[in-house]
């Protein structure tokens, strides 16, 4: 494994972790509420009384904040290895995995392993678990 230090930013990588750490103990904090993105977004769809109000302002934020970055910075140049049909099965995949395992990557990875949650320990290595032994068969044994 080799490390392409062109692209490598650990001082940006760790200002985001630390953000997304800050922005999930405040939601916690100060709301009760967790900071899992898919939840957030489905509540939106069945919203209860004084509960949509936060839910998009958290959505607005995630989509305001990179616009905000990139009037600071440049963004980096994209590359997509894959076509529309693959990006769209894994998008089905990945929402399919979501109900599923009721949450996502932010739910169980960043706020569930934090509380200490075993629901989220074991949701947390299936996702990491299935990423890699796809990335594995797709780029090399396939490959």
């Amino acid at each position: 494994m080799q490390v392409d230090w062109t692209h490598f930013t650990p001082w940006t990588s760790l200002a985001g972790g630390l953000l997304i750490g800050l922005a999930a103990a405040m939601l916690l904090l100060v709301n009760g509420r967790i900071a899992g993105v898919s939840g957030i977004l489905g509540g939106l769809f069945r919203p209860a009384a004084g509960d949509a109000a936060w839910r998009a302002a958290f959505l607005a934020g995630l989509l305001f904040a990179p616009a905000l970055y990139a009037l600071s910075s440049r963004y980096p140049a994209p590359t997509i290895e894959a076509g529309y049909p693959m990006l769209l099965l894994a998008g089905l995949l990945v929402g399919a995995g979501t109900r599923y395992g009721s949450g996502c990557t932010s739910g169980h990875g960043v706020c569930g392993l934090s509380r200490l949650s075993p629901r989220s320990l074991v949701a947390t290595l299936a996702f990491m678990g299935a990423g890699f032994s796809t990335v594995f068969v797709l780029r090399h044994a396939l490959a």
